[in-house]
């Protein structure tokens, strides 16, 4: 996954919730050095009993955010939908550099 284009992520989820097991693995996906290099990682935990969805929010260097179903996408699906946009940024920069 190119995280290079990524500046911000927003999470909340109950971590008790086999609902939120996408959210978890896409914040277990990062980096270990991500929040070192510049990205903004705010994770808020819901309560056991909480019923609440969980959320995912995705900022890109060029102002796009993405808010991501983990229920519907799944793991694959997200990584697939962050990539995408990552992959067409990273095209851009490869274009203005050279």
């Amino acid at each position: 996954m190119i995280t290079r284009f990524i500046t911000e992520v927003n999470t909340k989820f109950n971590p008790f919730s086999i609902r939120s097991r996408a959210t978890r693995l896409f914040l277990s996906s990062l980096p270990p050095n991500a929040r070192s290099s510049g990205m903004q990682i705010n994770t808020s935990l819901l309560p056991r009993n909480s019923t609440a969805p969980a959320t995912l929010q995705v900022k890109f260097k060029d102002g796009k955010e993405m808010t991501l179903d983990g229920e519907t996408l799944g793991i694959k699906g997200i990584i697939e939908e962050v990539d995408r946009h990552s992959r067409a940024l990273q095209k851009q920069a490869d274009l203005t550099d050279g």
